[in-house]
């Protein structure tokens, strides 16, 4: 009986032993695994480098925090990063993400800075919103696990748009976004997590064409409004006084045309009398 009794124990602290090692490989390779999948998904989504520092996976809690989520430039443009990501919180209850659609509670997204570069007549989030699917090929089932979420808030934004350098203006404006906040997401179970990073940014980048109107030039807010639409069926409300001050700016630019236009052919015609009167002076006189 003793016998029995002493492999009896070493056959339990031989369980024990191995559920701890299961437990621990669970969360070193859960949480590097996890890693590695929302780095792959959000490049893949954006077309450019997605980095994280670092994930924390909590079965118990049913959470999962992420650290330092950097998404990278597109080629050609000065700053080396467009968006730097502080913290990302996720609630999630673990028997809900076996299943084939995984139902996320909350994800609070907080402390983003964001660098709009502007380049010519376009910009790098520009760049990177028109590199993202359309909604209208979107329609087809994603690979992968489909999400669902009840929650998303984005907190603390903040965006330092790089303008064209202009001699007596200010090529570095800072903005500050309210909250954004969306609910539902994923109701039709056709969320992939390459489209829920495509809402995201398409998220943010409204809200900078809609909160940086009157303060950001007009050529750059009626650029990304275009793209928004045009790439991914989102109509940006810049305000009727919006548009209006930027006809305005427009007919302004108009009129300056034409009285330059004007200048310059008074210019010429006095051009004309100047040359005309040298080469009466330097005519010999007629002898009377």
């Amino acid at each position: 009986m003793k016998t029995v009794g002493k492999i009896i124990k070493i056959i339990g602290g031989i369980v024990i032993v191995l559920l701890i090692l299961i437990v621990a490989g669970f969360y070193i390779f859960g949480e590097r695994a996890l890693k590695v999948g929302v780095e792959v998904a959000a490049t893949k989504a954006l077309g450019v480098g997605v980095t994280i520092d670092d994930v924390a996976l909590s079965l118990l809690r049913g959470s999962v925090g992420i650290e330092g989520l950097i998404v990278n430039n597109p080629p050609g443009y000065e700053y080396d990063n467009l968006l730097e990501l502080n913290s990302t919180k996720v609630k999630v209850n673990v028997g809900e993400l076996l299943g084939e659609t995984a139902h996320i509670k909350d994800i609070k997204l907080d402390g983003i800075n964001l660098v709009i570069e502007q380049k010519g007549l376009t910009n790098n989030l520009n760049t990177i919103i028109k590199s993202m699917p359309k909604e209208e090929k979107q329609t087809a089932e994603p690979s992968g696990k489909k999400l669902q979420i009840d929650n998303l808030e984005i907190s603390n934004i903040k965006v330092k748009v790089k303008l064209l350098p202009i001699s007596g203006k200010l090529d570095a404006i800072p903005l500050e976004l309210a909250t954004i906040k969306m609910t539902n997401l994923g109701g039709d179970n056709k969320l992939s997590t390459a489209k829920l990073v495509s809402k995201i940014l398409a998220a943010i980048a409204k809200g900078v064409a809609e909160q940086g109107a009157g303060i950001l030039p007009a050529d750059l807010i009626n650029s990304m409004s275009s793209t928004l639409q045009s790439s991914l069926g989102i109509t940006v409300e810049l305000g009727k006084g919006v548009l209006k001050e930027a006809g305005k700016a427009a007919e302004t630019g108009k009129d300056v045309l034409k009285e330059g236009e004007k200048i310059l052919d008074t210019g010429t015609d006095k051009g004309k009398e100047v040359i005309e009167g040298f080469k009466g002076l330097l005519k010999p006189k007629k002898k009377e």
